[in-house]
């Protein structure tokens, strides 16, 4: 159906924004075009590690797409909270913060959620882009 790649790159890449910033919005009742950017852009580079390295593990891709989400938020926090002064989020008062832009409980429910991030990404390719029927290896 979607053969042509910048039709599905937006595509993912909208799906991908669209579902942080719902994730967002459900875990503390707004969210901020940045987190748009930076769900889109995850999304996109989660799917690209799941079709460059379709023999890894599922949990050595949620690590993985643990530590890039982290990345993203830290370099959009940079950005946006820092550089910007926008002040659209502040994880000072958590503990295992750095700079008050990314912590490790985050880190730890990006792992669980990039999960349904990998699966909804391959499933998308499967059904929408005709893809391979993904599968999945735990460990």
């Amino acid at each position: 159906m979607f053969k042509n790649r910048l039709v599905r790159c937006i595509l993912l890449f909208l799906v991908g924004g669209f579902s942080y910033c719902t994730i967002e919005i459900c875990a503390r009742g707004f969210s901020h075009i940045s987190m748009l950017i930076a769900g889109g852009l995850s999304f996109i580079i989660i799917g690209y590690l799941n079709k460059w390295r379709a023999d890894m593990s599922l949990v050595g891709q949620m690590v993985i797409s643990a530590l890039i989400i982290t990345s993203i938020e830290f370099s959009t926090g940079i950005v946006v909270n820092k550089i910007m002064n926008l002040n659209v989020w502040d994880y000072s008062r958590l503990p295992y913060n750095f700079m008050g832009q990314i912590c490790l409980l985050y880190t730890n429910i990006w792992f669980l959620l990039s999960a349904l991030a990998i699966f909804l990404d391959d499933y998308i390719r499967y059904y929408l882009m005709g893809d391979k029927k993904p599968h999945y290896k735990i460990f």
